[in-house]
């Protein structure tokens, strides 16, 4: 049986992201990334990804691969996968992430690099 989550906005360096729904395995958030910044680039041991950008233009990495990624276009993160998100425009970037997996909690982040400083 699945559940909706109220909406919940965390604020990152980045920008922020909104959980919008929560169901057995899997998680919807809708993240937004402020001009000219990016996530720490990244990998989760227990979960995977999907990336769809809603509006503003994406790069996204994924292992050695990077692609630009326009509204209407999606990536997917393979569990264990070094990952980043930037957006080098001026305009705010939206995406849809869809997390699925068996546990999808905010400290499943092991990060490389961080311009924030953080661990």
């Amino acid at each position: 049986m699945s559940e909706s989550a109220p909406e919940r906005r965390v604020v990152r360096p980045w920008g922020h992201y909104l959980v919008v729904y929560r169901g057995n395995g899997y998680q919807v958030k809708v993240l937004s990334v402020n001009p000219g910044q990016q996530l720490s680039l990244q990998l989760h041991a227990r979960r995977r990804e999907h990336w769809v950008v809603l509006t503003g233009h994406a790069i996204a990495r994924v292992g050695d691969i990077t692609s630009e990624l326009d509204p209407g276009q999606e990536i997917t993160i393979p569990i264990g996968t070094k990952h980043r998100l930037k957006n080098s425009r001026q305009m705010m970037l939206e995406v849809v992430e869809t997390q699925f997996g068996d546990y999808l909690g905010e400290d499943d982040i092991e990060r490389f690099d961080d311009q924030y400083g953080r661990p």
